[in-house]
């Protein structure tokens, strides 16, 4: 192979760093690499997934039902459900499509942690998701809980933290991956081949050889000559965007070859297949339209069931996948919607809803606060976790990222230290996840 051709293809390997910026892939390589070098091992876990109903769903239809007061329109109190320890409204005879309550929760309220009355604060969109997402409420500087665990588990990971939309930010703590379709996680796994086709490889595995060789040796000479901070940084960049290459190839072997149809289990696919090759720590799933400011109910029965089918979809998959008992589920939306409807028979904003999780670390079976007949949340002792009407907190989300980042570990982490949350010992929960309980 000559050194014209080497050239040539060091000049692809350019074009596959723009790719890979476009994706907002993490390029970090130290300076000094020499050819002895390896990508880095993959991430074995554990693995976060938030998922976003984005809009506002409504809770009454899903895990704190209410059947008096008018607050719903399909069941009455006398047809609550209960499967284990969680009560949930009946919706098999309301859908068309998707997953029904009673199918989801039989399949998995031993494995549930449910919390109803979080109290939101606001109810606009805007704050709302930010304040979710991050555990604060008037800062916009403050990391999701999902960027902030890639950060501290797996920032060498390319993929360490992927977003399909919905409140991301990352505080630069971590880079912001967006892979929006299968075919461009394919595009990626396969920089090296015509087109993401591995029958169709650029070069053989010889000239593969000398191009990784190659690259190589032009980092180490570069890291022994002076140059600007800024070219350092750029030709370090180049040089990482080879050993991406090389991980993100463990990809391919888990893109499915039949493409689902609803978007949120094809995020899902993104997301599994991103875990499985050890190149991603978290991923922020969403899916919309739940703001049902008309027809509340018909919109919801369309879209609460399809929400359930997707997360189910992602458990069966990351259950084929064997990661399963790796994977922790965060579902959650920014609102709820009010106790009463409007004239066009929808529901406006309401400030108090409701967040459901799965996954290693979490006791299931278990419900965690409670809402009145009103939908007004019932203050509950954080130590105890039982209601307390007189002496008891209202949990908000910050309460829920102290949790969760002590769950992950990384409560104690340099990066976590750098965004606290002004919550008094006291008023922490004791135990959420149910690990101290026998």
């Amino acid at each position: 192979m000559s050194d014209a051709s080497i050239r040539d293809s060091i000049h692809h390997r350019r074009d596959l760093l723009r790719l890979f910026g476009a994706a907002g892939i993490g390029l970090t390589a130290t300076a000094c690499a020499d050819d002895e070098s390896e990508s880095e091992p993959p991430y074995d876990g554990p693995f976060y997934v938030v998922v976003n109903a984005s809009g506002g769903w409504d809770t009454t239809y899903l895990m704190d039902p209410k059947g008096v007061g008018g607050i719903n329109r399909l069941y009455d109190n006398g047809d609550i459900l209960t499967e284990g320890e969680i009560k949930f409204a009946p919706t098999s005879k309301h859908i068309t499509e998707g997953m029904s309550n009673e199918d989801f929760f039989a399949r998995y309220a031993k494995e549930l942690l449910v919390l109803n009355g979080l109290d939101y604060s606001v109810n606009n969109h805007s704050p709302c998701s930010r304040y979710m997402a991050t555990g604060h409420l008037d800062s916009a500087a403050y990391p999701t809980f999902a960027a902030l665990v890639a950060a501290c588990r797996g920032p060498e990971c390319p993929l360490s933290f992927l977003t399909f939309g919905n409140y991301s930010a990352t505080a630069n703590l971590v880079p912001m991956a967006r892979v929006p379709y299968i075919q461009s996680l394919k595009l990626l796994a396969n920089a090296d081949s015509v087109h993401g086709a591995t029958q169709h490889p650029y070069h053989d595995d010889f000239a593969s050889d000398r191009i990784e060789q190659t690259l190589a040796k032009q980092n180490q000479r570069s890291a022994t000559r002076s140059s600007l901070p800024r070219q350092k940084r750029a030709e370090s960049m180049l040089y990482a965007a080879q050993w991406n290459s090389q991980s993100l190839s463990r990809i391919t072997p888990h893109i499915p070859k039949s493409v689902p149809k609803d978007p949120l289990s094809q995020q899902a696919e993104i997301a599994l297949a991103s875990f499985k090759a050890g190149v991603c720590v978290s991923a922020n799933l969403t899916v919309g339209q739940f703001d049902s400011h008309q027809k509340n109910d018909e919109d919801q029965m369309k879209l609460l069931p399809r929400l359930l089918a997707s997360i189910d979809y992602l458990l069966r998959r990351a259950e084929e996948l064997q990661i399963r008992e790796k994977l922790v589920l965060v579902m959650q939306s920014e609102m709820g919607r009010t106790p009463n409807y409007n004239n066009g028979d929808g529901k406006d904003h309401w400030s108090i809803g409701s967040i459901m999780f799965l996954g290693p670390g979490i006791r299931g079976n278990r419900v965690i606060g409670a809402t009145d007949d009103a939908q007004m949340p019932h203050p509950f002792d954080p130590q105890s976790l039982s209601l307390n009407p007189e002496n008891g907190i209202r949990v908000r989300p910050e309460h829920i990222h102290i949790a969760l980042r002590e769950l992950a570990g990384v409560a104690d982490h340099p990066f976590a230290e750098r965004f606290p949350f002004k919550v008094a010992e006291t008023e922490k929960l004791a135990d959420l996840w149910g690990i101290g309980e026998t």
